[in-house]
């Protein structure tokens, strides 16, 4: 191995970050080298140690999952912040600023204002959303309604006429999405093609909602409110275009801006928002009601068993029973929880895995031992515990941190219990959203405007593409006497 020096130093106690990260920067000057974001990058979602930069040509593997800027307790790695981008919107009048907020943002913003973990602030965040500026503000749940809709459909297609595309892996995560392109892409085929809910409720925004209210789309500026740094990047990806393509108008994005939990807290502090005071108000109509299913997409197991209720219906045409609608077995925060689903005279094996470094032993267990047929449908979330645990939530103390996401998860799935609809088929509005615009799942516009696609980016690893920690040399397990070619 020939000599290199990279120009990232203290590898062995940092991760490396590049300038040019749309999710994640990295202040040197905070830095204290205390590893606590290397080991979080390294074992908890096992990217860093598992490529080497001189493979690389010095160029960071990130998956902008944002896990090392929710453990830094120095500031020293932070989420992009786009708020700024966002104030100038609101006061260009120009622009109608549209919100959409994900399930689990309602969760945990209470948090950074002294209330409990898991503090149920839906409200309240819709009600802050607006004295900030906004002209309307949707629920992302909404959007999860529709990826149901679709991603369901997809498993009851691939179950009777492409069993070769089985399992099917959730493809939501953003994150998730950029590891399985970088590391591994024979798994490609097996991502469903459906968008995440944001990337789904975005380019409807721009169109049929547009449409509908008669504003130019070209005005519209569209934000996301997420748990998630991943989101920012997703929103960038060329394929995220398909309102520009609907109005033909090429420079159009279908989300314009994503700003994080943490940002938005911290916004509303700097505006001098009384928080625990403000009135609880609704979302606004069109997007603004949605299925319990929806509302536990934010916890890992939740995309899984909403998908599960909504593939009942298709395949029996009825409501799932009762008994079938809680699937507890996939609920809870361990990283790989297994069941088997019965599914007509069928028995459908059924994955639910959150962490990155449990999601690489699971296919590589997967793959020795031939398993990949033994799975009809695998739900992947890349931070630990799914978007309750993104890497912009709160912050917590880390003695914490299961406590707070274990509250975040049973919030949701409390709220869910109290919703009168609890399975995507089942919401009104996705219903008239068909009937008015979309035909119905999988349709051609369905299709263009829901569904997207995936590349193989494992060149980015260069020719060094199977490192692991103890051939990476700036990894702490690295073994001297191993050869890297």
């Amino acid at each position: 191995m020939s000599d290199f020096e990279s120009r990232f130093k203290e590898l062995n106690r940092r991760v490396a970050i590049d300038e040019h990260n749309a999710s994640v920067h990295f202040d040197v000057e905070k830095c204290k080298n205390c590893t606590m974001c290397r080991r979080q990058c390294a074992s908890t979602m096992s990217v860093t140690d598992y490529y080497y930069l001189q493979s690389t040509g010095d160029v960071p593997i990130c998956v902008h999952c944002g896990q090392c800027s929710a453990i830094c307790p120095f500031g020293a790695t932070t989420a992009v912040s786009s708020v700024e981008d966002v104030k100038a919107a609101i006061a260009d009048k120009n622009y109608t600023v549209i919100f959409q907020t994900a399930p689990a943002v309602r969760v945990s913003l209470g948090e950074s204002f002294g209330m409990p973990f898991g503090t149920f602030v839906e409200g309240k965040m819709v009600a802050a959303l607006r004295a900030l500026g906004a002209d309307y503000v949707f629920d992302t749940c909404t959007g999860a309604d529709l990826t149901i809709m679709e991603e369901a459909s997809e498993l009851v297609h691939r179950l009777e006429y492409e069993k070769d595309l089985l399992p099917q892996f959730t493809s939501c995560c953003p994150a998730w999405v950029e590891f399985a392109e970088i590391f591994f892409p024979e798994m490609i085929p097996h991502l469903s093609t459906s968008k995440s809910p944001i990337s789904m409720l975005a380019p409807m925004i721009k169109t049929y909602f547009a449409k509908n209210k008669q504003i130019d789309p070209s005005k519209i500026v569209s934000v996301c409110v997420t748990p998630c740094t991943a989101k920012k990047t997703e929103i960038l990806r060329p394929e995220m275009n398909a309102s520009a393509q609907f109005w033909d108008i090429p420079s159009m994005r279908d989300t314009d801006l994503c700003i994080t939990t943490r940002e938005l807290a911290n916004w509303i502090k700097e505006s001098g928002i009384d928080f625990a005071s403000l009135q609880e108000e609704a979302y606004d109509d069109v997007f603004g009601k949605a299925s319990g299913s929806g509302i536990i997409f934010g916890s890992t197991g939740g995309v899984m068993e909403s998908a599960l209720r909504t593939a009942y219906y298709l395949k029996n045409g009825e409501t799932a029973p009762a008994d079938f609608m809680e699937f507890k077995p996939i609920r809870g925060l361990n990283g790989v929880k297994e069941a088997e689903v019965p599914y007509g005279n069928k028995i459908l094996h059924v994955a639910a895995v959150n962490g990155l470094s449990n999601v690489r032993l699971f296919i590589h267990e997967m793959e020795e031992d031939i398993m990949l047929g033994h799975y009809s449908f695998i739900e992947v979330m890349a931070c630990p515990g799914g978007c309750i645990g993104g890497g912009g939530q709160p912050h917590t103390k880390l003695p914490q941190t299961n406590a707070a996401k274990q509250s975040r998860s049973d919030s949701l799935y409390k709220r869910d219990l109290e919703c009168s609809i609890r399975s995507s088929w089942q919401n009104p509005d996705i219903k008239k959203l068909y009937s008015e615009f979309l035909m119905s799942p999988l349709s051609p516009i369905a299709e263009s405007m829901l569904h997207t696609s995936f590349k193989n980016k494992h060149y980015r690893l260069g020719s060094m593409d199977d490192i692991t920690p103890q051939t990476c040399p700036t990894s702490p397990q690295y073994k001297e006497d191993t050869i890297i070619k």
